[in-house]
This record gives structure tokens, sequence and C-alpha cells, in this order.
């Protein structure tokens, strides 16, 4: 199970998918979150939410028709969530987020207001970050939203590629500081 403790354990082991060294601040957590327009929003979905931070906080502001797709490759982190989160409107996968159109067209979506994603893109090869997001971007509603965080400005290049509009806000209370990309089409 991939507790708190286990975080930099599992970076160590799993230098290819894993890019925290710890879990993420709530300061984080509230920034990541912050342009979700819960009372709007029908499906969110979540790339590599690994302890559940942001999916607890999310499913806490989602309406009760709404649903929840939170994609975990790390076998141990999502072990850990589907053990502390039960809620009938989180579906959780263990799988790469360059399915993301496969999963959603099993469960009949067909885009989504919101992808909130934590993907440690620095350590993801190129031809996969890519995929990643150009199936975002085909998956988004044109008036939906693609927010993502960072350690560094590496990826304003290829989100800026990719997306019309971007800001970018920061959280310094965060181990290490953080940056937060929110993008529109």
């Amino acid at each position: 199970m991939a507790k708190q403790s286990n975080f930099l354990g599992e970076f160590i082991k799993e230098r290819k998918t894993v890019g925290a060294i710890a879990p993420s601040s709530k300061f984080l957590m509230k920034k990541m979150i912050a342009p979700i327009d819960f009372q709007k929003a029908d499906v969110i979905v979540e790339l590599g939410p690994g302890n559940g931070v942001f999916t607890k906080n999310i499913l806490e502001r989602m309406k009760q028709t709404s649903k929840l797709f939170s994609f975990e490759l790390n076998t141990p982190f999502y072990e850990h969530i589907s053990t502390i989160i039960d809620d009938k409107r989180l579906i959780l996968i263990n799988d790469t987020a360059e399915k993301i159109d496969i999963h959603l067209e099993k469960h009949g979506i067909g885009k989504v207001d919101y992808i909130v994603s934590s993907l440690p893109f620095t350590v993801i090869p190129k031809e996969v970050k890519l995929t990643i997001i150009d199936k975002c971007v085909k998956q988004l509603k044109d008036d939906g939203m693609f927010i993502q965080f960072q350690y560094s400005l590496n990826a304003k290049k290829l989100l800026s590629s990719k997306f019309s509009q971007i800001k970018i806000d920061f959280s310094v209370l965060n181990f290490p500081p953080a940056f937060v990309y929110k993008c529109k089409l």
C-alpha cells in the first residue's frame, strides 16, 4: 500500500512513472482544483492521482450525479486509493493515461469538462507525453480545461503548442514548489 511514507520509495523504484518524492500539499491541491466549476462539471478526469489527495477533495466538491475517472498506473498507489475511497462516483482505473479515450468510450463518455493531471512530464518519454496530451485535447469539451502541475516551466512549450490559452500559477507552499498550468482549447 502506498502510504505517504512510501512516496519516496515509489519514486525511487518507479522513476519512469512516479515524479514526486512527497505527496502534494493542501496548498497545491487548492490551486489545482480552484478553477473547477463543480456545479457545472459532469465528468472530471484525473491523471496520476498518487495517494489520492486531489481525488478526495474533488469528490467532496462534485455533484452527486457527476463522475470522476482517475487513471493511476502505479499499482501500489492504485491499491491504496481503492482501499481509502469508497465512492460510487469514482471510476478508478489501473492503466496508462494513453488509454483515456478507450476507457471513457467504454463508459459511454464522449467529452469531459476538466482534466486534472499530476503526470510527471519530465520523466515521461516524448512520444508518450504527446499521445497523452493529444488524447486529452480530443476528450475535452470546447469550454473544458486541462489543469496540470509540474515542478518546472519545462511543460510550457508543449502545452502552448496544444492549447490556445494558458495561465500559470505557482504554489510555493509545496515540496518542491510547483507550477500550475490552467489550459483551454
